[in-house]
């Protein structure tokens, strides 16, 4: 801030701590599932790539390619399309964020790099179409939801994340095109000093565009205040905390570290129970944010989407919030990512994959590859389905928490 701290030191000291330090991924991930437990309670849900594959049928009826995949005219605009709007708030949470903290960076990657933002990226959007989603619609979500598809596409994401270091690591020694770092991009002091300011006046106006919506006397528009302000919450919490649930899956491979998988292993432990009571008491319908994936689906879709997100660079969500702090790979990754999501959605439901079974007679859902699954209705009760759930997270705890002085499983 421009204030000098010699005038208002507490003022500053307070500032750095909030806005500039960074924040715990355990605090990060209490305050990012309380966030999606407030959207459950007014009947919504947290997903993104929802939102993604809307940017790709947006971009493929842009080159003619909607009609020749089956994709329909969009009906919303990017700010209508509830999860496309909450994208596009998670940036904005984000960008805000970096702003604020004078930690917003254009950043320019090698060359191959881009070709691996664009590899990973596509290969996101085929996983996410097979598993009904990213990690966060096709793993947090139903974990959440007490879903056993998001346990398999836990499994899935491993996998995938393992076979991806593995190859990552072969390329690193073999490729040597498009590896020289660029010239960093260079921002004038005075403007970073503007950040702040910035920063600033991009949160007022965030929170007078929500109040204003709220205050709609149309339905549709006060709902999305809600959207408005949770995205862009949810966007600010995962950069100050550096929240990532890629890097939950992958770091205990990499490096042994497992500080981030037990905060996302935490924010789950929080949401299930909570959630539990949500659906207990019918405020929204946990059938909502489950897949007809369980167990092909999710298991496959997880292995692909892994193996894609190590070469990303992140996960949906993580790319989202790193974009939104400068990173040009993670543009690029994003990019293929809604184009590929979208051809691959409308590939798999027109062979069939993916399409529901309108003969299901079934209250859930069923394709090709999967039902929903609902573990309470698999198991006649929430006793033994919060049993499954901790368990599972239980046994993931004490995996990372072993490797963390082992090393055992790391690949690097």
């Amino acid at each position: 801030m421009s204030t000098s701290p010699s005038r208002f030191p507490g003022l500053a000291e307070d500032w750095k701590k909030i806005f500039v330090e960074e924040w715990s991924p355990f605090f990060g991930a209490v305050l990012l599932v309380l966030i999606v437990l407030a959207l459950m309670t007014t009947g919504l849900f947290w997903g993104v790539f929802g939102g993604v594959k809307y940017w790709g049928d947006r971009l493929n009826a842009a080159i003619g390619l909607a009609p020749l995949l089956g994709i329909g005219e969009a009906k919303e605009g990017f700010l209508g399309h509830r999860m496309s709007l909450m994208n596009i708030m998670l940036v904005l949470g984000s960008a805000t964020a970096a702003l604020l903290s004078g930690q917003f960076q254009p950043n320019r990657a090698p060359k191959l790099e881009y070709v691996w933002g664009a590899l990973g990226g596509s290969l996101m959007g085929v996983g996410a179409s097979l598993a009904g989603g990213c990690t966060t619609g096709g793993f947090f979500n139903p974990v959440v939801h007490s879903s056993p598809a998001g346990w398999a596409m836990w499994a899935g994401l491993l996998f995938g994340a393992w076979v991806g270091l593995k190859v990552l690591l072969w390329t690193l020694d073999t490729i040597e095109w498009g590896t020289a770092a660029p010239s960093p991009i260079r921002v004038p002091e005075g403007v970073k000093r503007l950040y702040p300011i910035l920063g600033l006046a991009i949160l007022v106006g965030i929170v007078a565009w929500s109040a204003a919506w709220w205050a709609s006397p149309e339905k549709q528009v006060a709902s999305r205040a809600i959207v408005v302000a949770a995205g862009f919450a949810i966007g600010f919490v995962m950069h100050r905390s550096r929240l990532c649930f890629a890097r939950s899956i992958r770091e205990p491979f990499m490096t042994g570290e497992g500080t981030m998988t037990k905060a996302v292993i935490l924010a789950m432990a929080i949401g299930m129970p909570l959630a539990a009571l949500l659906f207990r008491a019918k405020v929204i319908d946990p059938y909502v944010a489950i897949p007809a994936t369980f167990w092909i689906g999710s298991l496959t879709g997880g292995a692909i989407f892994g193996f894609g997100m190590v070469f990303a660079g992140g996960c949906a969500s993580g790319a989202l919030w790193r974009m939104g702090e400068g990173h040009a790979k993670l543009w690029v990754a994003m990019l293929f990512f809604a184009w590929v999501g979208s051809i691959a959605s409308a590939i798999f439901k027109k062979i069939g994959l993916t399409a529901i079974d309108e003969t299901n007679i079934e209250t859930w859902e069923v394709t090709a590859v999967g039902r929903q699954a609902f573990l309470p209705d698999m198991f006649g009760g929430w006793g033994v389905a919060l049993a499954i759930g901790f368990g599972l997270l239980a046994l993931w705890y004490a995996v990372v928490r072993w490797n963390e002085t082992t090393e055992k499983l790391t690949v690097l």
